[in-house]
């Protein structure tokens, strides 16, 4: 049984207004052996999209590379941009030694309530994913149901919307978004919607990278 555990620490400080929330980088992560093309940082594995959709996002002329450059140029723009990050599991089993969400057994999960009561400038929790089992929305909602608080439904629509009150502080809201996740094996779920394939009739470039861009500007 391989432990997987998670190489980095929350990315918080006290600016921080919103919160990148996902669940485990790929095992490589934890092991150091990385892929050329690897950034090591949160979500840096080459076969990630989410610096790349804020690559276009932003024009910040990203490196993707192994390199502390590559690891600063992220650390600044999430300073700018008052985004932290925190990702939901601590360390989980697997039996299969891969990256999906599915094949996590036992996770372990960070503390995230007890974070936010220390941050009190975050607002909002970008999810990296939605409610499918052991994703990001999913873990938090079990986290979140401890502490005797649930999701209230705003928006039905993707990525959908929730909104929480805190359990110590039932007069602060936080509002969460679950955006369509950056990874290649979301693809076939952004070709399933019909927002997308209307799109993408219009205009047959149109791609699943676009489509996120689009998504992830909206909250970003």
């Amino acid at each position: 049984m391989f432990l997987h555990t998670h190489p980095y620490e929350p990315f918080l400080f006290p600016e921080a207004t919103k919160l990148i929330v996902g669940t485990l980088p790929p095992p490589r992560f934890t092991t150091g052996i990385l892929k050329d093309g690897d950034v090591d940082f949160c979500y840096g594995s080459r076969d990630g999209q989410l610096w790349v959709i804020l690559d276009k996002i932003f024009d910040l002329g990203l490196k993707f590379e192994t390199s502390e450059e590559a690891v600063q140029q992220r650390i600044k723009f999430l300073h700018d941009y008052k985004i932290g990050i925190c990702d939901m599991v601590a360390s989980a089993e697997r039996e299969k030694v891969d990256a999906t969400d599915l094949g996590m057994q036992n996770a372990k999960l960070r503390n995230l309530i007890g974070y936010l009561e220390q941050y009190p400038n975050i607002g909002t929790l970008l999810f990296t994913g939605g409610n499918s089992k052991n994703g990001p929305e999913y873990f938090f909602r079990r986290h979140l149901k401890e502490h005797g608080s649930r999701l209230k439904l705003i928006s039905n629509e993707v990525p959908r919307i929730h909104r929480f009150f805190l359990p110590k502080e039932p007069n602060r809201s936080i509002t969460t978004v679950s955006l369509t996740a950056p990874s290649g094996s979301a693809n076939r779920a952004v070709g399933s919607l019909e927002r997308y394939k209307s799109m993408k009739r219009k205009n047959p470039e149109f791609n699943t990278i676009d489509f996120r861009v689009m998504q992830y500007k909206e909250f970003f």
